[in-house]
C-alpha cells in the first residue's frame, strides 16, 4: 500500500473515532514530505466545507505559509467531491490520488454523485491529473463508518 495513503487512512480513522464527520482523510505531499493533513470535520466544526481534502489543504497552506501548493500531490480516501476537486485545482495541486469512488460515497449515505450529475463534472475527463489507488484499504475505512450507529447525516 502507498505510504501516503496510509496517512490519509489514519486521518479518516481518527475522524471516525472522534465523531468529527465521514470517513474522509487526506494528506498533502510535496517533495516526498507530508506538508498538510486533515479529515472530515463537518460535524465537529459545523462547517459543510470542512471536508478531508479542504482540511488538509488548509493545514498545508498554514504550514508552508502560502496559498500556493504548486508541485504538491494529495492523497485522499475518496474521490473528491466537486468542491474538493475545485479546491485542489485552486491550490495548484498537481495530482490527486484517491481510494474509494463517488459512487461508493453514495452507498454509505453521502450525496456527492448528485452534484457531479447536476454540475456536469466528471473526473473521467481528468485522467492525467487524478488516479485511483489503494481502493480496498480505503473501503475498509468506509466499512468501519457504515457500522457506526446514530451517525449525523449530511
Amino acid at each position: 500500500m502507498n505510504k501516503y495513503m496510509k496517512y490519509a487512512i489514519k486521518e479518516a480513522e481518527e475522524g471516525i473515532k472522534n465523531g468529527d464527520g465521514g470517513p474522509f482523510g487526506a494528506v498533502v505531499v510535496k517533495d516526498n514530505k507530508v506538508i498538510g493533513k486533515g479529515h472530515n470535520r463537518v460535524v465537529k466544526n459545523n462547517d459543510p466545507t470542512c471536508h478531508g481534502e479542504v482540511d488538509a489543504i488548509r493545514d498545508a497552506c498554514k504550514n508552508i505559509n502560502s496559498f500556493d501548493l504548486s508541485g504538491s500531490e494529495i492523497y485522499t480516501t475518496s474521490e473528491p467531491c466537486p468542491m474538493c476537486l475545485c479546491a485542489c485545482m485552486w491550490a495548484n495541486i498537481k495530482h490527486i490520488y484517491y481510494g474509494c469512488t463517488i459512487e461508493e460515497n453514495d452507498k454509505i449515505g453521502f450525496r456527492d454523485e448528485i452534484f457531479y450529475k447536476n454540475l456536469s463534472l466528471s473526473t473521467d475527463k481528468m485522467k492525467d491529473k487524478i488516479t485511483q489507488i489503494d481502493h480496498d484499504e480505503c473501503w475498509e475505512v468506509f466499512e468501519k463508518y457504515i457500522k457506526i450507529k446514530n451517525k449525523v447525516k449530511y
